[in-house]
């Protein structure tokens, strides 16, 4: 049976590998540094609705999401439809102004977008230095769901899977570039589409019917069945901080960010909205409920985040089994790419050619530094994830948080506040930092919120205070091109 569920999956890989090289091929000629990074900023409505939804969408929300639904009950369901506007909100808070202006200052990564805003090198180094750090807690979360996916649905030890799973990623991610990702995310929405409708419908079938899954719900604990959810977590003050986190606060995440700079043209944004809504709402609702639901059908599962594969193997046939594997495999390997990606373009272009300006012109060098940076980026991943938590989606929350409260208001108000300076945004970079390090080191949570949402005020009130002692920065002399 295993084998029935191994061999899909390797068909999946094989798929994935394939799309690589044709992104490979399809290069386009200009700034090797531009299609590497960027695709050369030609991406559709389709596929930017579903690398923006997919890259969202991550190991947290097809693992770690359904494990808290599968502990605390059906109450997080409804909690976890607060993400359903952030794809929206991204798109339309960054989207074409984002755009324009990355185009005008020939940007190819946020922090490129932050030096032509405030010009202020110190603030590109702590952007950066704080990017690589949460990222490397973020993207080590994703390693850990592929390699617990591989564990419980294809019996493969944690080791083994981590090998197989983040050797993969980082070989087609170091030799594709931004386009392979794309490419890869629009066929991983996809399969991540139909893996939920797959399994949400046969996880219902197996426990008796809808009303029969809710009746056993409701005779395990009431509270799973309760909005509150199990021991009452879900509390206003747990709701308003997670809306910020996972959903509002998702403008800040440069990951996210930086897929609003290299879509086609204004059609392609509006589509990508539309349709990135759609997906997320499914994928969100899907698979969380199929989380929540499990517990009637196996109750007794002592880790969480297991709940999916287990599901996996548990209510499909093995090939069917084997098919929806690559479900949250897409989910987890979008998410990676394009942090991965972030990450090599951080050091390679904000923190190497800062240094070396001079070498701008060399393609050669920046070829091979690019794809052996992002090479050996997730082979130390793998180092990282050699010992993983009880349950994943606790530390990709705090990785998120962290991203959001460094980036948040330095690209919020630098798009729309036209006095912000550096010194203020520095100013808020460092606060956010700062508090939400501190709260998060010692769990603190001022009345009953997230450290995010006071980490989040406070780098507000920083960024107003420090906008006072600095001046506007000169407007950048490139020449603009419409969107």
């Amino acid at each position: 049976m295993k084998l029935q569920i191994i061999l899909p999956l390797i068909a999946y890989l094989l798929l994935v590998a394939g799309l690589s090289v044709y992104a490979m091929r399809k290069r386009r000629e200009g700034s090797f540094l531009t299609e590497y990074f960027l695709g050369s900023r030609s991406m559709g409505g389709f596929v930017l609705a579903m690398t923006m939804a997919t890259t969202y969408i991550s190991a947290s929300s097809f693992i770690g999401g359904p494990g808290a639904a599968y502990k605390y009950g059906l109450g997080w369901v409804l909690l976890s439809m607060v993400q359903v506007p952030a794809v929206w909100l991204s798109l339309g808070v960054l989207g074409k102004k984002f755009a324009i202006l990355a185009r005008r200052y020939n940007a190819v990564t946020l922090n490129d977008m932050l030096y032509a805003r405030y010009r202020s090198p110190l603030l590109v180094w702590f952007a950066s230095l704080s990017l690589l750090i949460a990222f490397i807690g973020a993207m080590t979360v994703q390693f850990v769901g592929g390699a617990r996916l591989l564990e419980t649905a294809a019996g493969i030890p944690y080791d083994t899977g981590l090998l197989i799973f983040g050797g993969t990623i980082a070989l087609y991610t170091a030799f594709g570039g931004f386009r392979a990702s794309v490419l890869n995310d629009a066929m991983q929405g996809v399969v991540m589409l139909a893996g939920t409708f797959l399994l949400l419908f046969a996880v219902i079938h197996a426990a008796g019917g809808m009303h029969s899954a809710v009746d056993k719900l409701q005779h395990i604990d009431p509270q799973l069945v309760s909005a509150s959810g199990v021991d009452h977590i879900l509390s206003p003050t747990f709701l308003a901080s997670f809306s910020v986190l996972v959903c509002f606060g998702v403008i800040g995440l440069p990951h996210t960010a930086v897929r609003c700079i290299s879509y086609k043209d204004s059609k392609a944004v509006h589509r990508g909205i539309i349709i990135g809504t759609i997906v997320v709402t499914i994928l969100m609702f899907g698979m969380h409920l199929a989380g929540a639901l499990g517990r009637a059908v196996m109750p007794d599962l002592a880790i969480p985040d297991q709940v999916i594969p287990t599901l996996m193997i548990h209510v499909l046939p093995p090939v069917a089994a084997g098919i929806f594997l690559a479900a949250p495999m897409a989910a987890i390997m979008s998410t990676i790419n394009a942090q991965l990606l972030q990450s090599s373009a951080t050091i390679v272009k904000d923190l190497y050619l800062r240094l070396y300006p001079q070498q701008m012109d060399n393609e050669s060098l920046l070829k091979k530094m690019s794809g052996v940076i992002t090479l050996l980026l997730g082979l130390l991943l793998l180092l990282a994830a050699w010992n993983p938590p009880e349950m994943i989606i606790w530390l990709n929350l705090l990785a998120f948080g962290g991203l959001e409260a460094v980036f948040f208001w330095p690209l919020v108000l630098g798009l729309y506040w036209e006095k912000a300076n550096a010194t203020g945004a520095l100013s808020s970079m460092i606060m956010g930092a700062g508090c939400y390090t501190l709260l998060a080191s010692f769990s603190l949570q001022p009345w009953g919120f997230h450290p995010i949402v006071p980490s989040l005020i406070l780098s507000l009130i920083a960024f107003v205070v420090g906008n006072r002692f600095g001046h506007a920065a000169a407007p950048s002399a490139q020449a603009s091109t419409p969107v």
